[in-house]
């Protein structure tokens, strides 16, 4: 006699059978809806406010592109340090490694006179570098990271401002700054290279077995490497990646300014890091993507934008900056909590 069909059995005394298919929820999750775009909404509610009651200065076309033409820099950082996050790591030196790579191109390129390209590879490769080192210090010797990558951005700030002698190094061709300035729909086109850094971030995370195996590694380590995956190995690489993604930054940003001023390296930190966390809150929430934190960039900047068009200048920055990191990291802990991300 053959055995029963379990799909047909009776369901246990005591307890239900599974739910008709008729009474299955089959529309959209339009919770889930809301938590992936709700600080898109808040965004535009914040631009609608200021398109209220700042409508002279706010409702311009310079406005926009004050908005949108600038911060492509902190986007950088932002994938950056979602390649170490992403894999359970820790980077405070990204903005000193932009720093180094803005401040090598005008420094090789004027006051010693190599060639543009060169000039541009060995800040790229210096930048890495920085990447290398932080591995090697984090993976290979066990120091913890935020002591090593502190430690780190601090001594190449040092170093920066050493070659530099403490002064703006400029002078860049107008021809470089094409690289960054050239118009895209009426936006310089750094904007466009963010845009793609993010994305190509996203499909790396999403769709490829690389993203998989760094998101495996950031969840456990451990199972990770149970599971045959060379931890150590996805660690290191996401060291290097972030240190070569901000010195691409750098890079860009000497080509904007036509040089750059070591001294303003660590102002980037902060805002990276707010963008990053606030990022969680969107897209995909409680965890860190790229196209959250691309959109988190440009909301801290339109609220910045706009409350500096009221009249509050100054202090208004760090006041915004500190605040959104401090909600998203708090916004983020209550995520994961629910979502057991």
């Amino acid at each position: 006699m053959s055995a029963p069909d379990a799909r047909h059995a009776p369901a246990p005394e005591g307890t239900a059978g599974p739910e008709p298919a008729f009474l299955r929820p089959t529309g959209p999750d339009y919770r889930d809806l809301v938590s992936r775009t709700s600080l898109i909404g808040i965004w535009l509610l914040v631009a609608a406010g200021f398109a209220i009651f700042e409508s002279d200065l706010f409702l311009q076309e310079g406005t926009f592109k004050t908005i949108f033409g600038a911060q492509f820099e902190l986007v950088f950082l932002a994938v950056a340090l979602i390649c170490t996050f992403t894999v359970g790591e820790f980077d405070l030196s990204v903005a000193s490694s932009m720093g180094l790579s803005g401040s090598l191109v005008p420094l090789l390129a004027v006051q010693d006179g190599l060639p543009i390209v060169l000039a541009v590879a060995l800040a790229l490769a210096a930048a890495a570098g920085v990447g290398v080192v932080n591995g090697i210090l984090v993976v290979r010797i066990g120091v913890d990271p935020i002591v090593a990558t502190l430690g780190m951005g601090t001594l190449v700030l040092g170093i920066t401002l050493w070659a530099t002698s403490l002064n703006v190094v400029n002078g860049l061709s107008h021809g470089f700054s094409e690289l960054a300035l050239r118009d895209v729909l009426g936006l310089p086109i750094a904007f466009f290279y963010g845009l793609a850094a993010c994305l190509l971030l996203a499909y790396v995370l999403g769709f490829t077995p690389l993203g998989r195996r760094m998101a495996f590694v950031g969840s456990s380590r451990e199972v990770a490497r149970l599971a045959g995956i060379n931890v150590n190995r996805l660690r290191f690489g996401a060291y290097v990646a972030g240190g070569l993604i901000a010195g691409v930054a750098g890079v860009l940003l000497a080509s904007t300014l036509g040089g750059y001023d070591p001294n303003t390296s660590s102002s980037y930190l902060l805002p990276a890091f707010a963008a990053v966390f606030l990022g969680t809150a969107v897209v995909q929430p409680g965890r860190f993507n790229p196209l959250g934190a691309f959109i988190a960039v440009y909301f801290l900047q339109t609220g910045i934008v706009g409350l500096q068009l009221a009249g509050l200048t100054g202090w208004v920055e760090n006041v915004f900056y500190g605040g959104a990191l401090v909600l998203a990291v708090a916004t983020t802990t209550v995520i994961r909590r629910k979502t057991g991300r």
